[in-house]
């Protein structure tokens, strides 16, 4: 007997205001960074992913996928069916000689397992700190989408409680700065332009890509090392000063300020943006639901 599809996060929870919220792109190399900090997952991205030839569109790549996850009901499932048959063939040997294969139980949840930190601590300089019951809805959504993946429950700490043991413990047993955590966070490394947009901008961006790309690459560091939890970042060996926390506080400042009051068609990303308007026909979600009236049921 088939069992029915797993189920993404409700309309109105505390994802469906994070998720495809455009300041979930700040957060994401953050995750990715501590992603791939376990040299089993770095290995495997090493091999076998584009990043390193093709970074904008695996990055776009990514992003759709993420959204598919979150906002994109009934075909949700299929794409978490796509995901773990496009990892299936990635296994090889890590740079310590031992075997992985992407869809371990441990590394693949591991791979999912690094956003709820992400959000958990970066919703605090670009949003607002999520309150305990938030916390907590947070993490049961995140479970949701671990089963959107395929992630078996039995794999993912079911409770607020028992994840922190579990994430410190592979923190300080597994993490370090493999090669492509270096690749992340370096200013030095060679950077195509971005190949997707508009022809017209895509076009002013490659002609003054060589002015453009220095404090990009500083810019995307900054976020990178910054919006990571300070004890991931400690465990990896990414430095930070309080120099630097006090710019990301005021950064933060200005995007608080800044992106709530901008119209859904700029705050959003445009697969949330669909779905959130579908929502709002059915009734499930108000125009102006968000973060801080999440969690609150």
């Amino acid at each position: 007997m088939n069992r029915p599809d797993p189920v993404p996060p409700p309309p109105g929870g505390v994802l469906w205001s994070l998720a495809g919220d455009i300041r979930g792109l700040l957060m994401l190399p953050a995750a990715l960074t501590m992603q791939v900090a376990h040299p089993a997952v770095g290995a495997g991205v090493d091999e076998h992913s584009v990043f390193r030839t093709d970074p904008w569109g695996r990055g776009e790549r990514s992003v759709r996928s993420l959204q598919m996850w979150v906002y994109g009901g009934d075909a949700a499932a299929e794409e978490g069916r796509r995901l773990r048959q496009l990892h299936r063939t990635i296994r090889g040997t890590d740079t310590h000689g031992r075997p992985y294969h992407a869809l371990s139980p441990e590394n693949y949840a591991w791979v999912h397992a690094t956003g709820f930190p992400v959000y958990q601590h970066a919703v605090r300089y670009l949003h607002r700190p999520l309150t305990e019951a938030q916390e907590r809805q947070l993490y049961a959504e995140w479970l949701r989408v671990g089963r959107v993946l395929g992630i078996h429950d039995r794999d993912m700490p079911g409770t607020i409680e028992e994840f922190w043991p579990y994430y410190r413990k592979v923190l300080a047993d597994d993490l370090e700065a493999t090669a492509v955590v270096q690749d992340l966070v370096a200013t030095d490394r060679p950077l195509p332009p971005p190949d997707r947009g508009p022809l017209p901008l895509r076009l002013l961006l490659r002609a003054f890509w060589p002015v453009i790309l220095p404090p990009f690459v500083r810019f995307r560091r900054f976020v990178t090392i910054g919006l990571m939890p300070p004890d991931a970042r400690a465990v990896i060996g990414l430095p930070w000063t309080d120099r630097q926390e006090r710019r990301l506080r005021r950064f933060g400042y200005v995007v608080r300020a800044v992106v709530p009051v901008l119209p859904e068609r700029l705050r959003y990303l445009p697969l949330a943006r669909e779905a959130r308007r579908k929502a709002r026909s059915a009734g499930l979600i108000g125009r102006r639901r968000d973060l801080a009236r999440a969690g609150r049921a």
